[in-house]
């Protein structure tokens, strides 16, 4: 039972553990203390239903539907692409730091977990790795060891979540200067562009093999 278990845990942590557009935006919400619960609530919850849906084995519809996946890619790096650019114009000003302090460029909490969401949802891999990886994964597991895997799975989910985005608080001393701020903007903009041309380039290929 326990190694199904941690099984699951270290399946999902490996594919939510490298740096991405939600991950990224979880860290700057805990470095400014916006809505972090909410913000760490929405990732966990989507994360909660997708890998219960891959492990349930419906991840194969999906894979299947080539006008959703390719509809969701150009969308999602659209959308990538206008926040990149967002991140990029908040380097060049250099004001992001002021938000640590003027509860004024607070963005409200409907604003907050709309980009949560778009971030999470607009990105294709997380259905590919969430739907379709975890779940074939999980396909050669009987009745029983699923509710196992997947209970595995959903707490890496919430570990890291709530984990990257309460611990962003240990790193505040370190952004009271506004160029460590430019830094971080500068970051999440090149990952943001280098994940919407990583998905225009996966559209192009997947439409035209």
């Amino acid at each position: 039972m326990f190694t199904t278990i941690l099984h699951g845990f270290w399946v999902s942590f490996g594919l939510i553990v490298a740096i991405g557009a939600q991950n990224a935006y979880v860290l700057k919400q805990g470095l400014l203390k916006q809505h972090i619960f909410w913000v760490c609530l929405v990732c966990f919850l989507c994360d909660f239903t997708l890998l219960s849906l891959g492990v349930l084995g419906f991840g194969s519809l999906i894979d299947k539907n080539t006008t959703f996946k390719i509809t969701l890619a150009i969308f999602g790096a659209m959308f990538l692409f206008w926040y990149g650019y967002r991140a990029f114009r908040s380097s060049y000003l250099g004001n992001s730091q002021l938000s640590l302090d003027d509860n004024h460029t607070k963005q409200t909490l409907k604003k907050t977990i709309a980009t949560t969401l778009a971030l999470t949802l607009l990105n294709p891999h997380v259905y590919l790795d969430t739907l379709v990886l975890v779940g074939t994964i999980a396909s050669p597991l009987t009745f029983a060891q699923k509710p196992l895997f997947l209970m595995g799975a959903v707490s890496a989910s919430a570990m890291w979540f709530f984990g990257l985005g309460y611990g962003a608080r240990l790193l505040i001393p370190y952004f009271q200067k506004a160029k460590t701020w430019q830094i971080l903007d500068a970051f999440i903009g090149i990952i943001m562009w280098a994940i919407a041309i990583g998905l225009l380039r996966y559209t192009y290929n997947f439409v035209n093999q």
